[in-house]
């Protein structure tokens, strides 16, 4: 199938690593060129060479997506580097669990101000350059946290209004040929997963309550938002897309 994303030009956030990176890399394979963005600047170089080294065409520019002033940076330098942006992925999150009696103000506006104000920022930015050309995709990453999950208050209820905030900027943006859809994890075997001190317990149960008898990983995601970035989804807006392996409670 032709996705019609050859020489567009995307912006991926949180994409030093994991689901990010992963994702950036799916992109430049189908012929986008991309901007590796992530608060890290370590990550995000290490990321763009990897690319770079495979014959890509990328930039990287750290940013910490909570400041606009950075992101108003990100953006410039994406549209002088490749004259344009046309997707947008707001991949840019991370937990911080605990519940909600232990739960300290850092955790919950740190989690909240990433996820949340990270996209709002972000769109913010590009969607002057797509209501000029009269075409943009966002792709926001929610999460099955969605539903809810104990010990994750801020960021059950961070994926939560990212749903939202899809729907409204879908709403808004339409009429210029502009589509936001989300795509919305389960349990993916990412790195920082990996690392939990109750990996094992949080597998078992992901996989007990899977209908699909495996453990999700970062390219089931990076191929949903590649699908929803494409010509193929250019009627889809609003949406929520859930990679769960068939789990949804």
């Amino acid at each position: 199938m032709e996705l019609g994303l050859k020489d567009k030009v995307a912006i991926v956030t949180g994409s030093g690593r994991g689901i990010g990176a992963v994702t950036a890399r799916a992109l430049a394979e189908e012929g986008v060129r991309v901007t590796i963005t992530d608060i890290d600047p370590a990550t995000t170089e290490a990321t763009r060479a990897a690319l770079a080294a495979d014959g890509f065409d990328v930039i990287g520019v750290p940013c910490d997506v909570t400041d606009k002033d950075q992101v108003a940076n990100l953006v410039a330098k994406t549209v002088e580097a490749f004259g344009t942006v046309h997707i947008l992925v707001n991949n840019a999150g991370f937990p911080r669990d605990g519940y909600i009696g232990k739960m300290s103000d850092e955790d919950w506006d740190l989690v909240v101000d990433v996820i949340l104000k990270g996209a709002f920022n972000c769109s913010r930015a590009v969607v002057p350059h797509f209501m000029e050309q009269k075409y943009g995709r966002v792709v926001n990453i929610a999460s099955r946290a969605h539903f809810g999950n104990p010990g994750q208050v801020n960021y059950s209820a961070a994926k939560a209004g990212i749903l939202g905030f899809t729907r409204a900027l879908g709403m808004e943006q339409g009429r210029f040929n502009v589509t936001v859809n989300a795509v919305a994890p389960g349990f993916i075997a990412t790195e920082m997963i990996e690392a939990l001190p109750n990996y094992e317990t949080v597998k078992n149960k992901s996989l007990a309550l899977n209908t699909v008898p495996r453990l999700g990983n970062e390219r089931d995601i990076a191929n949903g938002v590649v699908f929803l970035a494409s010509d193929a989804a250019g009627y889809i807006s609003g949406e929520t897309l859930h990679i769960t392996g068939g789990r949804f409670g």
